[in-house]
């Protein structure tokens, strides 16, 4: 953007700073006030944004969620080339969903209108959220046994929804026919649909207020500075390249996907190239089509606590080759295409530990979570029933702090789990318990977070959506400077009567009475557990975190049976395993 202004004013500048975002907060507000569905309104899984006619972001809500905004651009962007700038109208409203240029499962509703300002498209509005459904095979999301986006759910493909105003009852039938929950998902539209209308509202005051021209000039001029702010981070790292790799699950009797990073600092440029990363599979969901796990690392190194705009990113480079599992082609399907961004953001910032020793961490769980959805039919309500919820992992210890416990990863915003009352409220099931995972947080000198346990009962028959946390079974959330690894989180279902099994399969129909339990990943640790403070490991103890067992064996520290440090046996256990 561009505008005719020649000098700003400062105040008005800083008045626009904070407005643009605040337009976004409050569209954030209203949808989450009124949707229907608590992957929304509890969860919060979901951004509001404004960007400009050319895709470019102008502001999103804060805590929104981080890899949903990254992509918005591509939407826009596709949606003015299939339509025009002069093919849009006031009162028009889009509905996309579709990979080929999302780049994400289908549950992800992208809603947008176009913001008109005296007869002139100025701007878009634009809401993706979570939808509980859209058809396939699967009701919360879509899992890893779909194998193509038709089994997936159902794809809109920049579809006007509304043309000035009118809503086309054809199409929107159509939609409503193809979901299982019509009702909430239409109810959930409207919500995305009344916050665009907000935003609207919002940014065309702006623009009486100050015109139009000098609007645009300090949104450039927002961007310019926010790219200096980015910029001048790069520039203190040294220059070089740098590099990292993880590895994730790849389906049963396959091969490890791999994430390969390479990072090249110079100057105040960086670039990220993940043309190293295993190409997409025919066969996994764990494909996407996105920039998000680069953007989202190249944001928390560089200016974290600044509002996320366009200008964020204009220091970044990344190298994302189509066919790469973060670029796949159509019609690769993506059911869990977010599941390698904490990993790929992960890798980036190890890639830095030796330049940036003081500020990089280990390795957090490695995964968006355990997400679960239980569906089926509520005979007390006479009426099906969806809950949701996302079982958060623990953060990996840093160099000056122990890691978070339950946190959801870098890449969720402020995405939280569903509260016990709400899902015992609104379905037929029975959390037994929801608790710190004692033992899983990596031990270290700052020991990795915990993860959570979690058990859901189910009190009807209902299908389950319950597949492994984080694909990442094999590779646990590693350590730095001799910390150790995070425990390795999984999944298991037990039918009444039965024996608890793992479970691989994202879709398993369980009679009631079906017990799912959910472990999730703990962080890594830092440092080594040696030179962790006794008291900090009798404190843990005592309060649960670890248990006597690890603290003697991890981190050399012996608690006697009364729940006292024996001091004398923890100085000979630290000497021996020194020399050692």
């Amino acid at each position: 953007m561009s505008g005719g202004s020649s000098v700003l004013d400062p105040v008005t500048l800083e008045v626009m700073r904070n407005a643009l975002p605040a337009i976004s907060d409050e569209m954030s507000y209203d949808l989450q006030r009124t949707s229907y569905n608590m992957m929304i309104y509890e969860v919060q899984d979901y951004c509001t944004a404004l960007l400009d006619v050319d895709g470019a972001l102008i502001s999103q809500n804060i805590g929104g969620v981080s890899h949903f905004v990254a992509d918005l651009g591509a939407v826009i962007k596709d949606g003015v080339a299939r339509f025009g700038k002069d093919g849009f109208s006031p009162g028009d409203v889009v509905m996309h969903n579709h990979q080929a240029t999302a780049g994400q499962h289908l549950n992800n509703v992208v809603i947008y209108t176009p913001v008109f300002h005296q007869d002139r498209l100025v701007a878009f509005a634009v809401v993706r959220a979570h939808w509980a459904d859209v058809g396939g095979q699967s009701t919360g999301f879509g899992g890893t046994g779909a194998y193509d986006p038709w089994s997936e759910g159902l794809q809109v493909d920049q579809l006007k929804i509304y043309e000035a105003g009118r809503p086309d009852e054809k199409v929107l039938k159509i939609i409503r026919d193809n979901i299982r929950y019509p009702d909430a998902a239409f109810g959930d539209l409207r919500s995305q649909l009344a916050a665009c209308r907000l935003g609207e509202r919002r940014f065309c005051e702006l623009l009486d207020r100050y015109g139009h021209d000098d609007v645009l000039a300090m949104i450039a001029a927002i961007y310019a500075e926010t790219e200096a702010k980015a910029r001048a981070a790069v520039a203190e790292i040294p220059d070089g390249t740098y590099e990292a790799e993880a590895k994730m699950d790849g389906p049963r009797g396959t091969p490890p996907f791999e994430i390969k990073v390479k990072v090249i600092v110079a100057g105040s440029d960086m670039t990220i190239d993940l043309s190293g990363c295993s190409p997409q599979r025919e066969n996994s969901g764990l494909n996407s089509r996105t920039y998000a796990g680069a953007y989202i690392a190249y944001k928390a190194l560089t200016a974290p606590m600044e509002p996320l705009n366009e200008g964020a990113f204009g220091g970044l480079n990344v190298v994302l080759p189509e066919g790469n599992m973060m670029m796949a082609k159509f019609p690769a399907f993506m059911a869990s295409w977010g599941s390698p961004l904490p990993t790929v953001v992960d890798a980036i910032w190890r890639a830095f530990a030796g330049a940036l020793p003081d500020r990089i961490p280990a390795a957090h769980s490695g995964s968006l979570g355990a997400p679960f959805a239980l569906s089926g039919q509520d005979p007390a309500r006479g009426a099906g029933f969806v809950a949701q919820s996302i079982e958060a992992g623990g953060w990996g210890g840093r160099p000056d702090a122990d890691g978070e416990d339950v946190s959801m990863s870098v890449c969720q915003g402020d995405v939280r789990n569903t509260p016990i009352e709400t899902m015992e409220l609104k379905a037929p099931l029975m959390v037994g318990e929801r608790a710190l995972w004692a033992d899983s947080g990596g031990p270290g000198k700052f020991r990795g977070g915990l993860g959570v346990k979690t058990t859901i009962r189910s009190l009807v028959d209902g299908r389950w959506n319950a597949g492994p946390p984080g694909h990442r079974s094999g590779y646990a959330p590693w350590g730095l400077r001799g910390g150790k690894p995070g425990a390795i989180g999984f999944t298991m279902i037990r039918e009444p009567g039965g024996d608890y099994e793992r479970s691989l399969a994202p879709r398993v129909f369980g009679p009631a009475g079906t017990e799912v339990i959910y472990r999730t990943s703990g962080g890594g640790g830092w440092g080594n557990p040696l030179e962790r403070d006794v008291e900090r490991v009798s404190r843990d103890v005592r309060e649960g975190y670890v248990t006597p067992e690890q603290a003697r064996d991890a981190y050399g520290v012996v608690i006697d049976g009364s729940g006292r440090v024996d001091v004398a046996a923890t100085q000979a256990l630290r000497d021996g395993a020194e020399v050692a």
